[in-house]
C-alpha cells in the first residue's frame, strides 16, 4: 500500500514540473483559472478587512506607477490597483490582476523610482508563479509528512512529528521562500528598467528598508533575505538592469508619477 500512495505522490510531483523565468524548476500543481479565482477572493475579503484609502492624489500616484509596470507584461487586462490606508511599508500582487499597496510604504519607498521597485517585485512573484509553487510545496510537504507518519505508525511519537514538521519549514518552505523573493528582486528590476523607472533607486530602497525596519531575523529562518544580501544580488544585475534602461529611455519610457 504505502508502495502504491508513493508511487502516485510522485507521479504526481512528474505532471506538475514547470520552469521560472529565471530558469529554476518548480513544482505546480494549480491551474492559472484556479490561481485567479483566489487571487480575487483574497483581493475581495482584503477590501472588506482593510481599510481602503479614497485620497485622489495618492490613488493617481500609485496607479500611475502600477500602470507602467503592468504594461510592460504586455495583455489587455487591466490591473486592479488599491491604495489601503495601513502603516506597514509593504505592498502585494495577487493573480488574477490584484495590486495592493499600504501608505506606510510612501514614507519609505520616497519617489517613483522606489516605488516601482516594489511593485515591480510583487509583481514579479504573479510573473514567476510564485503563489502556485508556495501553495504546491504546502501540500506536498503535508502530505508527505502524512504518508512518513503513516507508514513509521506507532514508532513516531509526537517529539518525532514536531522535529520534523520543523524540520520541512526550515529545510524546505522557508528556503525556497528565500529562492522567490530573490527571484521577484531580479525580474521587477528588470520590468522597472524597461518601463523608465531608475533601477539603481532600487539599492536607495532597501537602504531605507534596512533603517526602517530595525532588527530582522536571522536569515536561515527567514522568508526573505536580508536586505544587505538583496542589495548584494541587485548589484550584482545592476549593469544589465541600465543598460535595459537607457534602451527604454531612448524608446520613450519617461514616466512622470508625483
Amino acid at each position: 500500500m504505502h508502495k502504491i500512495v508513493l508511487t502516485g505522490v510522485l507521479a504526481v510531483v512528474l505532471a506538475a514540473c514547470a520552469v521560472s523565468p529565471m530558469g529554476r524548476q518548480q513544482f505546480t500543481l494549480l491551474s492559472e483559472q484556479q490561481l485567479d479565482s483566489m487571487g480575487a477572493q483574497s483581493f475581495q475579503e482584503l477590501k472588506q478587512t482593510e481599510r481602503v484609502d479614497t485620497n485622489p492624489s495618492i490613488n493617481r500616484y500609485v496607479q500611475c506607477v502600477a500602470n507602467a509596470i503592468t504594461a510592460e507584461l504586455g495583455g489587455s487586462r487591466p490591473w486592479e490597483v488599491v491604495v489601503f490606508r495601513n502603516s506597514a511599508a509593504s505592498a502585494f500582487a495577487l493573480p488574477g490582476g490584484k495590486i495592493g499597496v499600504y501608505t506606510g510604504l510612501l514614507k519609505v519607498a520616497v519617489n517613483q523610482h522606489q516605488l516601482a521597485a516594489v511593485i515591480g517585485h510583487e509583481v514579479g512573484h504573479v510573473v514567476a508563479n510564485h503563489a502556485n509553487e508556495r501553495v504546491s510545496q504546502e501540500f506536498a510537504v503535508q502530505g508527505g509528512l502524512g504518508i512518513l507518519g503513516a507508514t513509521a505508525g506507532a514508532n513516531m511519537g509526537p517529539g518525532t512529528q514536531q522535529a520534523l514538521g520543523l524540520g520541512a519549514q526550515v529545510g524546505i518552505l522557508l528556503p525556497f521562500s528565500r529562492v522567490q523573493e530573490s527571484e521577484a528582486d531580479i525580474i521587477g528590476l528588470d520590468l522597472m528598467a524597461r518601463a523608465g523607472f531608475d533601477p539603481r533607486q532600487s539599492l536607495a530602497l532597501w537602504q531605507n528598508m534596512d533603517r526602517a525596519g530595525g532588527s530582522q531575523p536571522p536569515q536561515f529562518l527567514s522568508t526573505h533575505p536580508s536586505h544587505g544580501t538583496r542589495v548584494s544580488n541587485l548589484q550584482n544585475y545592476m549593469g544589465q538592469a541600465m543598460q535595459v534602461y537607457e534602451a527604454a529611455r531612448r524608446r520613450g519610457r519617461h514616466p512622470h508619477c508625483q
